[in-house]
């Protein structure tokens, strides 16, 4: 059982090393099932909140756990599989673990139970909270997120407004695009707007890069990840946005080896083409060999956006 509950800790880009926090039972359970989903199909769908193990169990195998790995441990997260918070004892366990150890906690959610203000209130202990906004638009959500019968998206927007208004820890979305499904302009300038209204702190772009649910959820295109990259950082700031489509990167590095620093950076950032060259030419007589030798390994690729020469991570052998 206590295997099944807490894991890790793994290496995150956002979190750092997180100790992974498995609040609901297997097999999946979720009031959402996401097309894209590395976890397959969702087996127990429904969307009413219960407790499914004890509080005090959850609270004391991560405890143990955070006594093992105290030094090495960033964030305790709650990260299930499914949706954390159909759990209605995760803001007592949230709190009881706080009381005992000083590690910040994170919970990742798509974010469909926060028009429930006992939601809000269960997850304002924590000190960072995840949320995943895959489309603006009613018919796009349905078709990628799958959601239950019961949920309806602008009651989900609306409860985002009304928890990040007063949550006092650092807010952060996941949007995760589908090729055909979500990539269009205007659903991403909706989706830019919304996240510039709500003020996060950094908002994710991703795609996926496990075999997903069902297999026409296909990443999109190395285009529409700049696109996107693009659109977000006019509304939000460049700061603000990161890519997340590659495997965790090696050490940021701006000094130092000219490879891994671009290899790097472009795992979180695409950059124009001419500012790579000028930055490089501050560490290495030959940027141009360095950047052509990637691209002839597939490592990264030119795109053409709006008339100007971008490099991105290549994520496809």
């Amino acid at each position: 059982m206590s295997s099944q509950i807490v894991f890790g800790p793994v290496p995150s880009r956002r979190l750092g090393r997180s100790l992974g926090v498995n609040n609901l039972p297997p097999p999946k359970t979720c009031n959402y099932n996401c097309i894209y989903c590395q976890l397959g199909r969702t087996i127990n769908y429904f969307s009413e909140r219960r407790c499914f193990y004890d509080p005090e169990l959850v609270v004391n195998e991560v405890l143990k756990a955070v006594e093992k790995m105290r030094d090495v441990i960033d964030y305790i997260t709650f990260v299930p599989d499914g949706e954390p918070t159909l759990d209605a004892c995760l803001g007592r366990e949230i709190e009881k673990i706080k009381r005992n150890v000083d590690v910040k906690i994170a919970v990742l959610s798509n974010a469909s139970l926060l028009y429930d203000p006992d939601v809000r209130t269960d997850l304002s202990s924590a000190d960072l909270v995840s949320i995943k906004i895959d489309a603006f638009r009613e018919r796009t959500w349905r078709i990628i997120n799958r959601p239950h019968p019961s949920l309806r998206l602008d009651k989900i927007f609306e409860g985002i407004e009304e928890f990040t208004k007063n949550f006092r820890g650092e807010i952060i979305s996941e949007t995760m695009l589908i090729e055909n499904f979500n990539t269009d302009s205007e659903e991403i300038e909706e989706i830019a707007r919304f996240l510039k209204k709500i003020n996060i702190s950094k908002a994710y772009i991703a795609i996926p890069t496990r075999p997903p649910a069902e297999p026409y959820a296909k990443p999109a295109s190395h285009y529409k990840i700049v696109e996107t990259h693009e659109i977000f950082s006019r509304h939000l700031g460049i700061e603000r946005v990161e890519l997340l489509n590659m495997p965790e990167p090696p050490q940021f590095i701006i000094w130092g080896d000219p490879v891994k620093w671009l290899l790097s950076t472009l795992s979180v950032h695409p950059m124009r083409y001419d500012y790579v060259i000028k930055t490089l030419q501050k560490i290495t007589r030959d940027p141009e060999k360095i950047i052509n030798d990637l691209i002839s390994r597939k490592e990264i690729m030119k795109i053409i956006y709006r008339d100007t020469v971008y490099l991105v991570r290549s994520y496809r052998k």
